[in-house]
């Protein structure tokens, strides 16, 4: 058994709607009847099957069910001593924010899945939940920081709906777009690479390094070799359900090992201990979840307690990471799982944006921070994920994951962090797009490129990419290739990079 990519899915599913000798045939063959998700979900059309949709949404679930476990440590705490504390000493309940990580994930990615029928889940964004964290509550609370969430939300779904987001989108060349998907791709091995301990950073000299001193001295670290290896063997044989194999077989594996050695989690005491969290099982299985944060928001308060102005800039700030973040990744996604169309859109573009942006709007209207496409969304299109129908298992899920949060957590992140190696080196594939023997092209894809894993951020990549694009352009020519949109958003992205300053000015 084999896993075929989009193209060959394609003929294969051509080869089984015409088989061998059909073409000499006076009357061809009555088409089978296809059942209700399947004409839903276009799953034949777009060269898929329900056990692949289905393995796939199960993929992309244990690859980004971290964020359960990982939302809550950065929103939250079990005490205001070990929490992130406002500037009023406000604090969220960890088991409060897991809940409603889990509800809002669950139930935006089903949204998605049924509306705009595309292998993509949606959870709180990282990038969000650490500006939250780290900079906002430092000058409003926390309900006044998730209402400039919903409002950074609103006006997400504005862009959607009036089609300005489908335009800056159509107004981006193709090569950009390439260079955004091959960036993400490199950018999620990156992460990979990071959250498994093989890279890290130095005491001094170079920014990173390989293990601890240039050697693989962690047992976890070791596991996640071994998970790389199997998935990646699995893949290259074409074996089906090859990622998710991978993943179950390297969580035994990591599992048996705790069982046996006793490592724990990670700390300064204990550097060689697993990431995130420990592939045991401990304590209640079931638990009931605590949804007191849903409609915990302040919509205006920012506004009283910091001034317009300010307000103003944190929420573009906002706009801007979630806006081009989630623009770059479902370009990326797309493109991966066949769906794309030569110029880089894909179906139900329009409704994509729209659910996308009211993730932005529930997650900050459940306290759970703004919720947007994952990347990690990639493991389960490599897994042979095609349409909604694997959002749909995915969401359901997260949902479930809300009461068995400690069966979520037996997965540890250097596994997840293997499959998200597996699937950046598949993304790599669209840098053939590229057209690197034209300078004024090459230049911005590669700033792209690099741009996204050096920064950690996707839409400092873009902001790279388009800014140099349209600088070397016009200096050099070429600036009826720049579209206008192009211009306007290259004049923001200066903005948001100038941010700073700009804060700092304002402060004064």
């Amino acid at each position: 058994m084999t896993i075929l990519d989009p193209a060959e899915m394609r003929t294969a599913a051509e080869k089984q709607a015409a088989p061998e000798g059909a073409e000499h045939t006076a009357a061809p063959r009555p088409p089978a009847s296809k059942s209700f998700l399947d004409s839903f979900f276009q799953i034949t059309k777009r060269g898929s099957t329900l056990a692949r949709e289905f393995r796939g949404g199960i993929v992309t679930f244990f690859t980004m069910a971290y964020i359960v476990i990982l939302n809550p440590l950065i929103l939250g705490g079990f005490s205001a001593e070990n929490a992130a504390t406002d500037v009023a000493g406000g604090w969220l309940s960890a088991a409060q924010v897991g809940a409603v990580t889990g509800l809002t994930a669950g139930v935006m990615t089903i949204v998605f899945g049924l509306v705009a029928n595309l292998p993509f889940g949606l959870a709180a964004g990282l990038g969000i939940n650490s500006f939250l964290a780290v900079a906002v509550i430092q000058d409003v609370t926390w309900p006044e920081a998730m209402g400039l969430v919903v409002i950074n939300g609103v006006l997400i779904v504005l862009f959607g709906a009036t089609g300005a987001r489908t335009a800056i989108f159509k107004a981006v060349p193709k090569e950009l777009k390439a260079a955004i998907t091959v960036g993400i791709g490199l950018f999620i091995a990156f992460i990979g690479f990071v959250d498994s301990g093989f890279v890290r950073p130095t005491k001094g000299g170079p920014p990173v390094q390989l293990g601890n001193d240039g050697s693989i001295t962690s047992i976890p670290t070791l596991v996640f070799i071994v998970g790389l290896l199997v998935m990646g063997i699995l893949v290259a044989r074409r074996i089906q359900g090859g990622l998710l194999i991978g993943i179950v077989a390297t969580t035994a594996l990591a599992a048996v090992v705790e069982a046996t050695m006793h490592i724990g989690p990670g700390s300064a005491d204990n550097p060689g201990g697993w990431h995130l969290n420990v592939p045991v099982l401990a304590g209640q299985l079931v638990a009931a979840p605590d949804f007191s944060l849903v409609g915990q928001f302040d919509l205006f308060g920012s506004f009283s307690r910091i001034g317009g102005l300010a307000a103003t800039m944190l929420v573009f700030t906002l706009v801007f990471t979630n806006f081009f973040d989630a623009m770059g990744t479902m370009t990326g996604l797309a493109k991966s799982a066949g769906v794309a169309h030569k110029d880089g859109t894909f179906p139900r573009l329009k409704s994509a944006f729209i659910v996308e942006g009211m993730g932005a709007v529930v997650g900050g209207g459940t306290s759970g921070s703004s919720n947007t496409v994952y990347i990690d969304s990639a493991a389960g299109i490599g897994e042979g994920a095609r349409t909604g129908l694997a959002s749909v298992v995915t969401g359901a899920l997260f949902l479930g994951s809300m009461f068995f949060t400690p069966l979520t957590s037996v997965v540890p992140l250097e596994v997840a962090a293997a499959a998200l190696v597996v699937v950046g080196a598949m993304m790599m594939a669209q840098i053939r797009e590229i057209k690197f023997s034209k300078f004024s092209i090459a230049l911005p894809a590669f700033l792209t490129i690099i741009t996204m894993p050096l920064t950690y951020s996707i839409a400092n990549g873009i902001g790279v990419g388009f800014i140099s694009f349209a600088v070397i352009s016009a200096a050099s020519g070429r600036a009826s290739k720049v579209h206008p949109l192009m211009w306007v958003v290259t004049a923001g992205f200066i903005i948001y990079f100038a941010r700073g300053p700009i804060n700092a000015l304002l402060g004064a």
